[in-house]
């Protein structure tokens, strides 16, 4: 099966370039997800963290 599926993929022109673009996208949202958890306002980070908790007190009355 893997065999049929490299032979395959071998006898496309340019799929070379799509685990580039792939690598390329996933670093440059965790270098953009660690550039935001540094600069976000930690009372937003308060609000957000205690949103979970203010909904189950909802839920009970």
């Amino acid at each position: 099966m893997l065999k049929f599926v490299k032979h395959h993929m071998e006898s496309i022109t340019g799929i070379e370039i799509y685990p580039l673009i792939s690598l390329l996208i996933f670093f440059l949202f965790f270098v953009a997800l660690f550039f935001w958890v540094f600069t976000a306002k930690k009372d937003y980070i308060t609000t957000v963290s205690n949103i979970p908790l203010d909904n189950q007190k909802d839920s009970q009355l």
